[in-house]
């Protein structure tokens, strides 16, 4: 019986020599779960996220414009984890059906939020999230397939609540700006818990914040662009066609942004990067 326990070792090491540790990321798909459009349009129910904003007033800083960090560190060691684990478990009481379209969004981005800083928490110390490998599959990379979380009765992941929730319900580009991945290279977790009656102008100023800082956009030495591998996996919610792309961008570009894109319509990137370290103090 040695024999296929061999063969089974040789056929894992040659495929890690041909797979990398962490593979490029393939976006996932926004694939509606019907179920979750279920909202009460007149419903006046608002969900109380005072408990996240102490969290991200204790933890977060601003390292420079449009880039935060959170102090891991600290929050593993003076409970701050254990009120993170609490707000996320009140989460998972709300009756998300019986709140209007707004509170719904700002009760999906919160928790999603939340939950990332709790799974990091889970790990820590880590360098990356990506070395979170929890998700289920031979070639699954980090934390976001696993099942976290239970609401009304159902299990989610983090790609549950941002490809299956927010993206095909919400259909607005600024959500990849609102959740955070835990990295240097991703859109910055807000300073603010996001409210349902400030909604557009929290997402605008993550757009903002996120758009006009290099990691987002910059010149290369060949003086083509550098862009975001956001832009890359996500494309097709930022526009496809370079002139809608570019318009997208413009309309969140301040001077420096705006002198680089010019009045161009098509984009000469050279390259996509992303910097997947952890977004720690």
């Amino acid at each position: 019986m040695r024999a296929p326990i061999v063969v089974l070792s040789l056929f894992l090491m040659a495929v890690g020599t041909l797979v990398p540790r962490h593979p490029a990321l393939a976006a996932p798909e926004a694939d509606l779960w019907p179920d979750w459009q279920a909202h009460d349009p007149q419903s006046t129910l608002e969900i109380d996220h005072d408990a996240w904003q102490v969290l991200l007033d204790r933890y977060v800083t601003v390292q420079e414009p449009g880039v935060t960090s959170f102090d891991y560190a600290s929050a593993s060691q003076d409970g701050g984890a254990a009120k993170v684990n609490a707000y996320v478990e009140a989460m998972t009481k709300v009756t998300v059906d019986q709140l209007n379209r707004d509170q719904q969004f700002a009760y999906w981005v919160n928790l999603y939020n939340a939950l990332t800083v709790k799974v990091v928490l889970d790990h820590y110390p880590v360098d990356s999230i990506r070395d979170i490998d929890i998700s289920p599959g031979l070639f699954s990379s980090g934390p976001w397939g696993k099942k976290l979380i239970m609401v009304e009765g159902r299990t989610l992941s983090l790609d549950d609540i941002e490809h299956r929730i927010l993206r095909p319900i919400w259909r607005d580009a600024r959500i990849h700006y609102a959740v955070n991945c835990a990295s240097i290279g991703c859109p910055a977790l807000a300073l603010k818990a996001y409210e349902a009656s400030k909604l557009d102008d929290q997402l605008d100023q993550a757009a903002k914040g996120f758009i006009n800082h290099s990691r987002a956009v910059r010149v290369g030495a060949d003086g083509g662009l550098v862009l975001s591998s956001l832009y890359d996996w996500y494309r097709d919610d930022f526009r496809k066609s370079d002139a809608d792309f570019i318009a997208h961008l413009r309309a969140f570009a301040g001077p420096k942004l705006a002198a680089i894109l010019g009045d161009t319509t098509e984009l000469d990137i050279a390259d996509y990067e992303y910097d997947w370290a952890l977004n720690a103090r």
